[in-house]
């Protein structure tokens, strides 16, 4: 991160009217963006000692009446001392100087007396002896919080977010953010020759995903949409020839009503010509690698990231997107079950599939309320599937003990030591068990009992997930799933390509659910915070595939017109900024990255928006408003997470 320079020389020509000559000059500054200042209070240290300098900051704390201040700036914190002649001399405005007021304090670095030293303070080794103290402006002495105060409740936080800035964790947030951001752009424009072009705000709906923003206009009854992402926009970019894009692009959802999403997020767009999945697999890898923050994280990770099939991904963890920072890995243990009738009649569906994971010193699993808990998770998968009856069972286990019991089911003591071995089974680890009618769902539900285990075992002192940042690439996803309506639905978004080989498949309607996307999902940490895929670049084959959705064309009529037009082979990811950074900052909310972010249900708590307009306004756009429709929704403060971060829809 840049300091401020300590002095900085600036030549300058001037024109000699006499002479008609030129000369240079040499005129000195001790700070050329900072006229008030010649020092951040937190870069001060012991090599200062002697220096007069000057520091301005925010008012954070008296000691001792008014003997020693905390001056506070983005940098750190700096301690004061005002002798007691200075104390007389500006009383009037020591004692109008509240907390938080904005100060500029001229003086001597000294070193503290050795037994006031402060090691927690990366400045406690020194003070400022003031000589001079300006109030550039007071703060009212009834602030709705003082930044240092952690008591204070979000919704509080949010309502006077200018306040909130001043806490150090949100500044190193913010400044983490934006070293990252500088990176990314400097590796892609700088190195790799891409364009950053900025697409609209503006446009059409477009068909399936999310929902979007609508903007009235003068037009009666037609409406711009918000895009969800500049998804179009770049394929077009590809067809004009521009061949390496990207964007730092502002996303629009209107998904209010999730407590897990923002309706306006940040995205890392990307899109290049003539490449393959392999190709841009390999440059996010080393984007990330030259954007990371090593002064704040250690040393980058290291590449190639690991690669994992779907399939596998849900068939060994049930979801798409696992942490594999632990272990606790599922296995398929049907066979042996039905073999030895482990779940009684259930068993003998031949649909019935049986699934188990291990947890490690799983002793407080046994416990009544996380065994309640982790069906009520179970049942909650399956609330749509009337028929799928799954049953859980856990227990502790060791190989000490017979006739253990999986919630009142019973493993036969002749294949205990057989079924340990099997699933490599320790002492004092516990046992969960599934077992259902639908595999998937089976696969989905433990996968969400694998997460809440590891947190529970956590909160019980148990070190489960390592502290590293664990990239992970997720590939061959199906390219089409089968809603609960019965029609098939993209199960990235329209414009992914089929894998090459599979191609033929999309004209026999038996196979359209075996075939793969040429899509790929990038993971970290158990969070999905990329995603992108190698396109259609045929109309023939776009018109083929909207035709399955049941799209229609003229929503897309420009694009296809646009492949149609000569269309290269292209590709794309776009990178979850908001989900990315707060992985990176240790956050579990992406709101502590955002500088002004929504809450849960789409409000901005410090401009009270959204907010009513006038029925002018109204009228002016063709609008009518019917007040006894109006729904409220209720705030949650809840971790959000940004959505997905390429849109599975067409936008």
């Amino acid at each position: 991160m840049l300091e401020h320079p300590q002095e900085m020389r600036v030549l300058y020509r001037s024109a000699h009217s006499r002479h008609g000559i030129q000369s240079l000059r040499c005129r000195t500054f001790t700070s050329y963006t900072d006229p008030f200042r010649s020092h951040l209070c937190g870069k001060l240290s012991r090599e200062h000692v002697g220096q007069h300098v000057s520091v301005c900051g925010w008012l954070h704390k008296k000691r001792m009446g008014q003997q020693f201040w905390l001056l506070r700036d983005w940098s750190g914190l700096l301690q004061i001392l005002i002798n007691e002649q200075r104390q007389e001399q500006w009383l009037d405005m020591l004692q109008k100087a509240s907390l938080e007021s904005v100060v500029a304090v001229r003086g001597l670095v000294q070193p503290r007396p050795e037994e006031q030293a402060n090691s927690d303070m990366p400045t406690g080794e020194i003070e400022l002896h003031a000589a001079e103290i300006k109030l550039l402006n007071p703060a009212l002495s009834n602030l709705p919080f003082l930044p240092h105060n952690r008591q204070v409740t979000e919704q509080v936080r949010l309502r006077y977010r200018y306040l909130d800035f001043r806490q150090t964790p949100l500044q190193r947030a913010l400044r983490l953010r934006s070293s990252v951001l500088m990176g990314m752009r400097h590796f892609l424009h700088d190195q790799h020759g891409f364009v950053d072009v900025e697409t609209p705000y503006l446009f059409r709906r477009t068909p399936g995903g999310a929902r979007e923003f609508l903007v009235p206009s003068q037009q009666a009854g037609k409406f711009y949409s918000l895009p969800q992402s500049p998804q179009q926009f770049k394929q077009l970019l590809m067809v004009g020839g521009l061949d390496r894009y990207f964007q730092i692009a502002r996303c629009f959802r209107d998904e209010s009503r999730n407590p897990e999403k923002q309706p306006e997020f940040t995205q890392l767009d990307i899109e290049m010509s003539f490449v393959d999945t392999e190709s841009i697999l390999g440059l996010i890898e080393d984007l990330l690698v030259a954007s990371w923050p090593s002064s704040h994280l250690g040393s980058p990770p290291s590449i190639p990231f690991p690669r994992l099939p779907y399939a596998e991904a849900m068939a060994s963890y049930g979801i798409d997107k696992p942490d594999t920072r632990f272990g606790m890995k599922i296995h398929d243990i049907t066979a042996f079950a039905r073999h030895h009738s482990l779940f009684g009649t259930i068993t003998n569906d031949r649909d019935c599939t049986v699934l188990a994971m291990v947890a490690p010193n799983g002793d407080s699993l046994c416990r009544t309320a996380f065994e309640k808990q982790a069906k009520l998770i179970l049942e909650n998968e399956v609330r749509h599937q009337p028929r799928n009856k799954v049953r859980l069972g856990i227990t502790r286990i060791s190989r000490e003990e017979t006739g253990n019991k999986f919630s009142g089911l019973r493993i036969p003591s002749n294949v205990q030591s057989e079924f340990m071995d099997m699933l490599k089974v320790n002492a004092d680890d516990a046992v969960i068990m599934c077992a259902g009618e639908d595999r998937v769902n089976c696969q989905k539900g433990l996968g969400k009992v694998r997460l809440f285990t590891a947190d529970y075992l956590e909160e019980n002192g148990l070190k489960v997930r390592s502290d590293k940042f664990d990239f992970l690439w997720v590939i061959d996803f199906p390219l089409f799933v089968n809603s609960d309506k019965g029609q098939w639905e993209s199960a990235h978004h329209p414009f992914t390509a089929p894998v090459a080989e599979e191609m033929h498949m999309l004209n026999d309607p038996q196979r359209w659910g075996e075939m793969r996307g040429q899509h790929y999902d990038l993971v970290l940490n158990g969070a999905e915070v990329g995603g992108g895929s190698i396109r259609v670049h045929s109309a023939a084959m776009q018109r083929r595939i909207l035709d399955l959705l049941r799209i229609d064309h003229e929503e897309l009529k420009h694009l296809l017109e646009a492949l149609d037009s000569g269309c290269p082979p292209h590709g794309g990811i776009a990178l979850g900024l908001d989900r990315l950074i707060s992985i990176y900052a240790g956050s579990s909310s992406i709101r502590d990255v955002i500088a002004f972010p929504k809450t849960a249900a789409g409000n901005d708590l410090m401009s009270s928006s959204p907010c009513s307009v006038t029925k002018s306004d109204l009228d002016f756009y063709h609008i009518s408003v019917n007040e006894n429709a109006k729904t409220p929704l209720e705030d949650s403060f809840d971790s959000v997470d940004d959505s997905s971060a390429e849109t599975k829809a067409a936008a």
